[in-house]
């Protein structure tokens, strides 16, 4: 096999939550132009059908999937209507996640249990049926999207910094469980990238400033950088590593 076909995922699906945008839609890219076949998923069929749109006018193939990942029975379906309509999973990123920033004392409980159900729960509901059949089929990737604040923590986002540490441990979860069935789980854990999910922050001068002086690299990323390490993941080219966590961050955490 050359290094070429390592990483070629040509005759693969790929299916991504929360694509219809921001990282998601980037890792959805990346993946397509490594020769994968998509599923977009998303709540808003209007924003996934633009999104697939985009990425079928650069020749991509390109499906869609609107489900609520936060329904265990809603994502046991979808991943059952996928399998029927468009074909086997190859490979799963579980990227769907939120924010919510608030100082810890007044976080709202209705606000907390939203960001676990979102950005862990959803994991697990989406994983398990996808899982059972790459368990049959002796092979299968899935990604799960953590952060850096699976290892670090910033004021007024203590539940968001709890969820992103639970999915890196439930990453190692089911690398305990299904590794012997010949799947890889990983997790990706992006630094600060400019999205929507920090347009607060991409907003903010100061912490704008503050962040290019914490970060080694000494800027925000962009979301194309990410698609390297979403490629490597998905692909032959990580047949061995299993249960990591791949920091994609400019250095912040391993910097003072």
């Amino acid at each position: 096999m050359t290094s070429k076909d390592l990483f070629d995922l040509t005759g693969r699906l790929a299916m991504i939550t929360g694509s219809s945008q921001g990282i998601g839609f980037s890792l959805a890219e990346a993946l397509a132009s490594a020769g994968a076949a998509v599923v977009l998923t998303g709540r808003d069929e209007g924003k996934l059908e633009a999104a697939a749109l985009a990425l079928r006018e650069k020749g991509y193939a390109v499906h869609c999937a609107a489900f609520d990942v936060t329904d265990a029975g809603a994502a046991a379906q979808a991943v059952a209507r996928v399998e029927k309509d468009v074909g086997q999973i190859d490979v799963l990123v579980n990227n769907a996640g939120m924010q919510f920033r608030a100082p810890l004392e007044a976080f709202p409980i209705d606000r907390w249990e939203q960001i676990f159900r979102t950005n862990v729960a959803s994991a697990f509901f989406v994983s398990q049926p996808v899982a059972k059949s790459m368990i049959a089929r002796r092979r299968g990737k899935i990604i799960n999207v953590a952060s850096v604040q699976s290892e670090l923590a910033r004021p007024g986002i203590a539940p968001y910094t709890a969820s992103k540490g639970a999915l890196k441990s439930l990453t190692r979860g089911m690398c305990a469980d299904w590794a012997k069935y010949g799947l890889q789980i990983n997790a990706l854990a992006p630094g600060y990238f400019r999205t929507p999910l920090n347009q607060a922050l991409t907003e903010d001068v100061d912490f704008c400033a503050w962040l290019e002086k914490r970060t080694p690299a000494g800027r925000w990323g962009e979301v194309a950088e990410l698609a390297g390490a979403a490629i490597f993941l998905a692909s032959d080219a990580s047949s061995f590593v299993n249960g990591h966590t791949l920091y994609v961050d400019g250095g912040i955490t391993v910097s003072l």
